[in-house]
């Protein structure tokens, strides 16, 4: 299991939204918004049920990235 550099603070990624230029902001995990107590949940087990079948096996932590000028959004996997 891989830490991830931006869930643990180690790195802040930046990245433009391809619609408007303007700067994403980082929401966090993309699984965090499934419900209630997926934030509570582990995260390797978390993984297996994203969605997502190569994030677990490759280590991949996927990110929701939003942009506060146009509101487009997009996942961003960061690898751990």
């Amino acid at each position: 299991m891989g830490i991830c550099p931006i869930c643990n603070g180690f790195h802040e990624e930046q990245k433009n939204c391809r619609l408007c230029g303007e700067a994403m902001e980082d929401s966090g995990r993309v699984m965090d918004f499934y419900d209630d107590y997926s934030p509570y949940m582990p995260i390797d087990q978390m993984k297996l049920e994203d969605g997502y079948p190569e994030d677990y096996k490759n280590e991949q932590c996927p990110h929701l990235f939003k942009c506060p000028t146009c509101g487009f959004d997009t996942i961003i996997f960061i690898h751990e």
